[in-house]
């Protein structure tokens, strides 16, 4: 059994902080939950930039079934938007390599526009009101929270419904993640949900607007790597700079190596949240971890030292 008070401790949780862990080791899951009765493995939770890989995964369906091309310009979608979106196509904004504005800029305009709630729809039109890009597309790859809201917007024109509404149907339903939702509001949070972040949540969708518990991550995982969705390839396949040169991120999903095996992850955080969750391609076993407290860093130490014990049982 997962020592994890002892693990916690030596990544730099403190006894007080609530924690789970969810480990898939595919012949059996774990799961596991610190001190305190705040988390647990089915608690629904606000997940933040976890989301980017199920707006990923939309649009690979879209993709499959001949109703997306990632080769478009933005302006396709989007004509609202400056000439700019003309020179940005969608794998730009998968692969963080549009060159968009900053949250910074996003920010400033939201003020003058007085508008407070960070909101697809107001992050989109405070992106209009920007004539000019701070780059070139296509030139660096440059993380990037509006090029995902710009996707998840594309994809809500292109079927026609609400991401929320489209990730249910092909992805949550369909997978038994019963508790997992996008939200956009109008309450901060959807029903159901604990504990809630210091700070209000963001109500964009596509970025982030995720709220989901371990169990229902784990299950996600599960489906990647048995392929229920028939979009696991695409899913994972790294993009590129117009160059050519090679990225580590592919849709939604970041691909590395650690200690010698390749690893699909991704985090996300807010403020007293923090999530991650990461899969052994090869293997299929996978971690999934959820905290109510700060520390992208922390977080990251402990989710490599999970694939490592995981990584210890494949050697044996």
């Amino acid at each position: 059994m997962l020592a994890l008070p002892q693990l916690l401790a030596e990544t730099g949780y403190r006894p007080d902080e609530p924690v789970v862990v969810g480990l898939d080791t595919t012949s059996a899951i774990v799961l596991q939950a610190s001190a305190g009765e705040q988390l647990g493995p089915d608690t629904l939770t606000y997940t933040a930039s976890l989301a980017k890989q199920f707006t990923g995964a939309s649009a690979a369906l879209l993709v499959q079934r001949g109703l997306l091309d990632i080769d478009a310009p933005l302006a396709r979608w989007l004509p609202e938007l400056p000439s700019w979106a003309q020179h940005v196509r969608l794998r730009h904004l998968l692969h963080h390599t549009a060159a968009l504005p900053a949250e910074s800029q996003i920010r400033a305009a939201l003020a003058t526009a007085g508008q407070i709630d960070w909101t697809s729809q107001a992050v989109l039109t405070a992106l209009a009101t920007c004539l000019t890009l701070p780059g070139v597309p296509g030139s660096e790859h440059a993380y990037s929270n509006i090029g995902y809201i710009c996707l998840a917007a594309t994809l809500e024109r292109a079927t026609q419904v609400p991401l929320s509404t489209f990730a249910h149907q092909e992805l949550f339903a369909k997978l038994n993640m019963t508790k997992t939702r996008f939200w956009s509001g109008p309450a901060p949070a959807p029903p159901g949900a604990t504990p809630f972040p210091a700070r209000p949540a963001p109500l964009s969708v596509g970025d982030g607007g995720l709220w989901s518990t371990v169990g229902d991550l784990l299950r996600w995982n599960q489906a990647l790597h048995t392929d229920e969705l028939g979009i696991s390839a695409l899913l994972h396949s790294t993009g590129t700079l117009d160059d050519g040169t090679p990225l580590k991120y592919g849709w939604g999903v970041a691909v590395r190596e650690h200690n010698g095996y390749t690893v699909h992850s991704h985090g996300g955080a807010w403020p007293t949240l923090t999530s991650k969750l990461v899969r052994l391609p090869t293997t299929g076993q996978s971690v999934a971890v959820i905290a109510a407290a700060d520390g992208i860093e922390r977080m990251v130490t402990l989710t490599d030292r999970l694939l490592d014990l995981l990584a210890a049982d494949i050697r044996r």
